[in-house]
C-alpha cells in the first residue's frame, strides 16, 4: 500500500480543503466571532469525526473501548494543546490576513510537528543515515524555506499597502505575529496526538476497519480535546460579550469588524440566521474533510509517515495563499512582491515532491537499520 506520490495527491486535495475552510466564515453576517467559531467547531470537531468514522466502518466505539487508556488520554491531551492553537488561529488571520497569518502560524507547526516525533523516538540520526532519509530532511528544510518566503512576501505587502488594523484601531502587525507564533507552536499538538493515538488506530484495524480509514477513531479523540478548549473559550466570550442571542436570531444592528458585512435588515433576520448556521457548518465540514484526506494520505507515505505533516501543511499554505490572492489581499503590491509570492508557492510545492522521493527511496531501498 506504500506509495508516497499517491499520498502527496491526497495531501494536496486535503490542502485545498484546509486552505479554503475559513472562506465560508467570511459569509457569516452580524454574529460575534465566538458565535461563528463555535458553530463551525461543533461541526468540524464534534459531529463530523463521529459521522465519518461511522460511515467508513471504522467501528469507533469498539476501537476506543479496546484501545489503551494511555493512548486515549494522550490523544485527548495533545488535542487540547492543538485546540489552544486552533483557537488563536482564526485571530492570526484576523490580524494578518489569510496569507501571512497562515504562513507564520504554520511555519512553527510544520517544524515542530514534523521533527519532534522522530526526535522523541530517537530516530533522527537513523533518518539521516540513508539517502531517502536525507532527502526527507532536505524536503522539510525546503518547505520551511518556502514558508519563510511567504512570510517575507506578507511583510512586504504590509509595507506597501499599509498596516492592517484590529477592530479597536490599534496596529495589529506585532499582535498578529505574537498570536500566530503561539498558535503555530500549540497547533503542532495535532501531529503529536496522531502519533500518540496509533494504538487506537491498531484497535480500529483489529475491529475490522479498512486500513485507509484507520485514523478515524484517532481523530475523534484528538478533536475532542480541541473541541473542549474551544467550547470553554467561546462560552466564556459569549457570557462576557452577551452574544448568546446570536444563536437565537437576536442579531446586532451593526456587524462585527471581522465580517465586513453591511448593516442588517431586521426583516431578513430569520433567513440570515439560517444562512449563518449553514455557512459556519460548511466551514467546519470543509475543515474536517481536509484532515480526513490527511489521514488517508498518511497511510500511503511508507516508513517516514510523519512527513505527512509537512506535506499537508505545505499544500495548506499554497492554497490559502491562492485564496488570499482571489480575495484581493495582494492587490496593489509591487511586481517584486508578486514574484516573491510565486516563488514561495513554487518552493512549497517542490518541497512536497522532494519529501515524496525521499519516502519512495526509503521504501524501495531500506537501510540495514530499517530492514525487516
Amino acid at each position: 500500500m506504500d506509495n508516497p506520490f499517491v499520498g502527496v495527491g491526497f495531501h494536496a486535495v486535503g490542502g485545498v480543503a484546509h486552505g479554503s475552510f475559513y472562506a465560508p466564515l467570511k459569509r457569516v453576517r452580524a454574529w460575534a466571532w465566538e458565535s461563528a467559531w463555535l458553530v463551525q467547531g461543533m461541526a468540524a470537531w464534534g459531529i463530523m469525526p463521529w459521522l465519518v468514522a461511522t460511515v467508513t466502518q471504522t467501528h469507533p466505539a469498539t476501537a476506543l473501548s479496546r484501545a489503551p487508556w494511555t493512548a486515549i488520554g494522550l490523544a485527548f491531551a495533545f488535542g487540547a494543546m492543538w485546540g489552544c492553537g486552533s483557537l488563536t488561529f482564526g485571530l492570526s488571520m484576523r490580524y494578518l490576513g489569510m496569507s501571512l497569518g497562515q504562513a507564520v502560524a504554520l511555519g512553527y507547526t510544520v517544524s515542530l510537528g514534523t521533527l519532534v516525533p522522530p526526535l522523541f523516538k530517537r530516530e533522527l540520526a537513523v533518518l539521516a543515515a540513508d539517502w531517502g532519509g536525507r532527502l526527507v530532511l532536505l524536503g522539510v528544510a525546503v518547505c520551511l524555506g518556502g514558508i519563510g518566503l511567504c512570510g517575507l512576501a506578507g511583510w512586504r505587502r504590509e509595507r506597501e499597502s499599509g498596516p492592517r488594523r484590529a477592530g479597536d484601531g490599534r496596529m495589529s502587525l506585532a499582535l498578529g505575529f505574537a498570536v500566530a507564533t503561539f498558535s503555530g507552536i500549540m497547533s503542532a499538538g495535532f501531529a503529536f496526538g496522531i502519533q500518540a493515538g496509533q494504538p487506537i488506530a491498531q484497535a480500529a484495524r483489529a475491529s475490522g476497519a479498512p486500513p485507509i480509514f484507520q485514523n478515524g477513531p484517532v481523530f475523534i479523540m484528538v478533536m475532542a480535546g480541541g473541541l473542549a478548549v474551544n467550547l470553554f473559550w467561546c462560552l466564556f466570550l459569549g457570557l462576557r460579550n452577551r452574544s448568546f442571542g446570536d444563536y437565537a436570531g437576536r442579531l446586532r444592528d451593526q456587524p462585527q469588524d471581522w465580517t465586513a458585512a453591511a448593516p442588517t435588515d431586521p426583516a431578513t433576520q430569520p433567513g440570515l440566521v439560517f444562512r449563518n448556521y449553514a455557512w459556519a457548518a460548511i466551514s467546519g465540514a470543509t475543515w474536517y474533510v481536509g484532515f480526513m484526506l490527511y489521514g488517508i494520505g498518511t497511510t500511503f507515505m511508507g516508513r517516514y509517515d510523519f512527513t505527512s505533516w509537512s506535506i499537508h501543511l505545505a499544500f495548506v499554505i499554497v492554497f490559502s495563499t491562492l485564496c488570499g490572492i482571489l480575495a484581493r489581499e495582494w492587490h496593489g503590491v509591487s511586481r517584486r512582491t508578486a514574484l516573491l509570492v510565486v516563488l514561495a508557492l513554487f518552493v512549497l510545492v517542490s518541497s512536497t515532491f522532494v519529501i515524496a522521493i525521499g519516502n519512495q527511496l526509503a521504501t524501495s531501498f531500506p537501510s540495514q537499520d530499517h530492514a525487516p
